[in-house]
């Protein structure tokens, strides 16, 4: 039974990098600095709350990376798979927790914390290595903006999805 479990995390996994992508790709609102602000966070925070940290984790780094690179921010994929990588693990890691709260909660608390991390990590990658200093901080305001959405919307997804048998069992 274990493998059976091990191969539906894994098809779940390659599906939530699928999701993360697209979620990354559909919407796009540029920023100043190249970026650009998506629907991802929500799928991002949903990949670690569903499938958990490690899974999760995989799931949206490597769909969030495959997204810039398609989209030509070759510069962001190294950054944006460990930011959302880190993101979602500690979102997962949260919801998993002894926390003793409700999970519903538990997603809220977890989606703050990562999003503080996208946001943080994003800063420290373009003021350090992409070498954009001070002007890194003109993308905080719409970092927190596309925050606000990912963790409304990822809490939301968690607290419908998370009552389906799919998820249950995982």
């Amino acid at each position: 039974m274990k493998s059976d479990k091990t191969t539906k995390k894994l098809i779940f996994a390659g599906l939530f990098a699928a999701l993360c992508c697209v979620a990354t790709m559909v919407i796009r609102i540029p920023t100043p600095l190249g970026g650009y602000i998506n629907a991802g966070d929500a799928l991002v925070l949903l990949a670690g709350f569903l499938l958990g940290p490690l899974w999760g984790a995989l799931a949206a780094g490597t769909g969030t990376a495959l997204a810039d690179l398609v989209l030509g921010y070759a510069m962001f994929v190294p950054g944006t798979f460990v930011i959302k990588f880190t993101a979602a693990l500690v979102a997962g890691a949260i919801l998993k927790s002894a926390i003793p709260k409700k999970p519903t909660v538990k997603a809220v608390i977890g989606g703050i914390a990562a999003e503080i991390i996208i946001i943080a990590g994003y800063f420290a990658y373009e003021f350090f290595a992409l070498s954009f200093g001070l002007a890194a901080a003109a993308n905080i305001p719409l970092n927190v903006v596309q925050a606000v959405f990912g963790i409304a919307a990822g809490a939301a997804l968690f607290a419908a999805l998370s009552k389906t048998n799919y998820f249950r069992e995982l």
